[in-house]
């Protein structure tokens, strides 16, 4: 069985946050469906809020200090990554932008990536789709095709709201679980089961 490594961004600028609501139930969905199929998982929850200084010396300065290069680390071996932003003038925060500017392009190359936001209103829902998706498309990221946005009203007890809330969670977990394990397991050895020598002879006739 293998280990699949999980890191999840949270934006979220207040304690407690709405945004990391969804970044946890969303996490939580991750993990459940990556046990349904057979994989042990590792997360790790990143609050931007506790690194905002480290991350705008990072910008600076294009070195990565304190708690920020373990957090940076992490995420360039990292099998998915839940991204959760709250939504500021119509767009993601700047704290997040700022975050994905200083990560190593090639580390979210091929990267499956959930995205989430969290808003006042519900007519920002398109904030994943004209802010969020084309910034993890241009970093070549895989990102799963079910977005979670989370309005306020989402969170009430109405008929609707929590559970098409967590129906959209749950399809949005299932589907970061399955293409995180069609990735090849970072830092496996190519070579640790190569093809028989005897096999390799049998071809040489052909």
């Amino acid at each position: 069985m293998s280990t699949r490594r999980i890191v999840t961004v949270s934006a979220g600028m207040s304690t407690p946050s709405s945004t990391r609501m969804l970044a946890d139930r969303l996490t939580e969905a991750t993990e459940k469906a990556l046990s349904e199929r057979g994989e042990q998982v590792q997360t790790r929850v990143v609050e931007l809020r506790d690194v905002a200084h480290d991350i705008m010396n990072a910008m600076t300065t294009r070195v990565p200090t304190g708690e920020l290069r373990g957090v940076l680390e992490d995420l360039g071996e990292a099998d998915g990554i839940i991204a959760v932003t709250p939504v500021f003038n119509a767009s993601y925060s700047g704290l997040f932008k700022s975050f994905f500017d200083i990560v190593e392009p090639d580390d979210l190359d091929g990267m499956p990536v959930l995205m989430g936001a969290t808003g006042g209103s519900p007519r920002h829902s398109l904030v994943l789709e004209h802010a969020l998706r084309p910034m993890f498309s241009y970093t070549r990221s895989t990102v799963v095709p079910t977005g979670v946005y989370a309005a306020s009203e989402d969170w009430g007890s109405g008929e609707n709201g929590g559970r098409e809330l967590g129906q959209r969670i749950d399809r949005a977990g299932r589907q970061l679980a399955m293409l995180a394990t069609e990735r090849a397991p970072k830092g496996a050895d190519p070579f640790e089961e190569p093809t028989p020598f005897a096999d390799l002879m049998s071809g040489l006739g052909t």
